[in-house]
C-alpha cells in the first residue's frame, strides 16, 4: 500500500486501484486524482488491487474495512463486484465506485461520461475509414467498457456509415502480448483501418499492433495523440480520475450522498472530449463538433443496447 505523508485527519479516505502496480491510463488518470486529493490536504492512501475475480478482490480489499477509512472509494467498473461483496459484510462502511454501475444503501456512484467521448470516437471513425471496416477493443466486459463500445457503435451509425463494424473483448485489460495478437488478427483479417481501443496496460501491444498493420487508433481516456501522433488520430478523454476527486470532497463536505450517483459530461472539457491529432481534416473536425454540440443541447440521447456480433478470439489460451 502507498500511503501519503499528510498528518492524520478526522477523515482517511482510501483509494483503490485495480491492475498491476503502475500500470494501464485508467489506472494513472484514477492516480492522478488520488494525488491531487492529497494535494488539495486529505488524508488518501492508495491500494493496488492484483486478483482478477471478484472475490479475489474483494479478498484483497478486506483490509481497508471495519473504520479504518471513512471511505473507500473503487476506481473503475472492475470494483462493482468486490465492493457489492464488501458493501453488505460491512453495512456500516461507504463505499463510492467510479464508472461503475451498482450502487447501495453505502454505496454512491460517480462516472465522468466516458460515452459521450466514445461516441464522438464513433463519429470520427465512420468519417475516417477508408476499406469500410471500422473496429472496437478492450479487455474485461465490465459496465463502462460496454457503454463505451455502445456509443461508439452508436456514434458510427449515426454518422451515417454504412461499413462493417468490428468489436471484440479479449478478456484482460493488462496483458500487452496477448492484447497485441488479438487485435492484429483482427486486423489482418477484416481489414479494418481504424480502431477505438478500450484497453489499460495491454496498450501497448494493441499501438504495437496497428504501428504494423499500418491501422490509426483512437485512444481513451487520456490524450494519446500528444503521446503518440504516429499511431493515434484521436483519443476520447475521460478524466475518469476526477471522479474520485470530486467523490473526496464531496463527502468532505458533507454533501456526498450514499446510493446516489453523480456524472460529468462533455459541459466540462477538462473531463470529457474528443482529442484529434492533425491529420485530421477539418469538415470531420466540423462534424465531431457539430454532434459534441447536439450531446451537450441534449438533441441526442446516445444508445447504450448494442447486440451486435463480437469478432472471434484467436485460437489460443488467455495467459494466467
Amino acid at each position: 500500500m502507498t500511503t501519503s505523508s499528510i498528518s492524520p485527519r478526522k477523515n482517511r479516505y482510501a483509494v483503490v486501484l485495480f491492475g498491476p502496480e503502475g500500470q494501464g491510463s485508467f489506472n494513472e488518470s484514477g492516480l492522478q486524482g488520488a494525488r491531487k486529493a492529497q494535494a488539495a490536504g486529505f488524508d488518501v492512501d492508495v491500494l493496488w488491487v492484483a486478483g482478477q475475480s471478484a472475490e479475489q478482490r474483494a479478498q484483497e480489499m478486506a483490509v481497508l474495512c471495519g473504520g479504518r477509512y471513512a471511505l473507500i472509494l473503487a476506481h473503475g467498473g472492475q470494483g462493482d463486484g468486490p465492493v457489492k461483496i464488501l458493501a453488505q459484510r460491512w453495512p456500516s462502511q461507504a463505499f463510492v465506485v467510479t464508472q461503475g454501475s451498482w450502487s447501495a444503501a453505502n454505496v454512491a456512484r460517480y462516472e465522468v461520461l466516458q460515452e459521450q467521448s466514445a461516441f464522438l470516437a464513433g463519429v470520427l471513425a465512420s468519417q475516417w475509414s477508408k476499406t469500410g471496416a471500422v473496429g472496437h477493443f478492450s479487455g474485461e466486459k465490465v459496465p463502462p467498457g460496454l457503454r463505451g463500445r455502445a456509443a461508439y457503435a452508436d456514434g458510427v451509425r449515426s454518422a451515417g456509415f454504412k461499413g462493417r463494424l468490428l468489436t471484440q473483448f479479449c478478456g484482460h485489460q493488462h496483458q500487452p502480448d496477448w492484447a497485441q495478437q488479438c487485435i492484429g488478427s483482427m486486423i489482418e483479417q477484416t481489414g479494418l483501418d481504424i480502431v477505438f481501443a478500450m484497453i489499460d496496460g495491454g496498450r501497448p501491444g494493441v499501438t504495437q499492433a496497428c504501428r504494423e498493420h499500418g491501422a490509426a487508433q483512437i485512444g481513451n481516456v487520456l490524450d494519446w495523440v500528444e503521446r503518440d501522433p504516429e499511431v493515434f488520430v484521436a483519443s476520447a478523454i475521460c478524466n475518469s480520475g476526477e471522479a474520485l476527486f470530486r467523490a473526496i470532497e464531496d463527502h468532505e463536505n458533507d454533501v456526498l450522498h450514499l446510493g446516489g450517483y453523480r456524472a460529468f459530461g462533455l459541459e466540462e472539457p477538462d473531463l470529457v472530449r474528443l482529442a484529434l491529432g492533425a491529420r485530421i481534416d477539418a469538415q470531420s473536425k466540423l462534424l465531431v463538433e457539430e454532434w459534441a454540440h447536439r450531446l451537450v443541447r441534449g438533441e441526442h440521447e446516445i444508445q447504450l443496447n448494442y447486440s451486435g456480433a463480437e469478432f472471434p478470439l484467436p485460437q489460443a489460451e488467455l495467459a494466467a
